[in-house]
């Protein structure tokens, strides 16, 4: 069974946070386990606690070090190739959520026309409305004539095909 998505936010609570960090840095270290195991890759982690003195290594010291002089054996273009910093990454993230609400305004905007349209066929009156709601009304209009028009055409090519079989 999958968890709910949580929230990325820091704890505020230095206990919880404190336990968080312990549960989850136990998960990760298991879940490196898995992957080296299942996929037949090499991989090792280096965890830094907060308060911890020395930081926990996954497999071992000696394996962190073999893994990381093969990584610094590569050509740097390999070693960079699926590397993200933080500022990359972060950019990466705040595009997506540009383009999500950009889609999201986008539907907002159709359904707020479609609406328009629906109380205009009901009779309200279009004199109330700016130049901008007129194209943007236009436009769902022309997109709804243009829906109805592809089903009526795909009625009568059914109506075509079932009456010359």
């Amino acid at each position: 069974m999958s968890r709910k998505k949580v929230k990325l936010a820091y704890i505020q609570n230095d206990t919880t946070r404190k336990l968080t960090f312990k549960k989850r840095k136990k998960g990760f270290m298991k879940k490196m386990s898995e992957i080296t195991a299942l996929c037949d890759v090499e991989a090792c982690a280096v965890v830094y606690g907060q308060n911890d003195t020395q930081p926990e290594v996954w497999p071992s010291p000696s394996g962190v070090q073999g893994t990381y002089a093969k990584f610094r054996a590569m050509p740097s273009m390999e070693q960079t190739k699926n590397q993200l910093n933080m500022v990359t990454f972060l950019r990466q993230r705040i595009e997506k959520a540009k383009e999500q609400l950009r889609k999201q305004k986008k539907e907002n905007r159709e359904k707020e026309m479609s609406i328009l349209m629906n109380q205009c066929l009901t009779g309200r009156s279009l004199q109330d409305l700016n130049m901008g709601d007129l194209k943007d009304l236009g436009w769902v209009v022309d997109h709804k004539v243009e829906e109805i028009n592809k089903k009526v055409k795909k009625v009568n090519d059914e109506l075509a095909r079932n009456g010359s079989s």
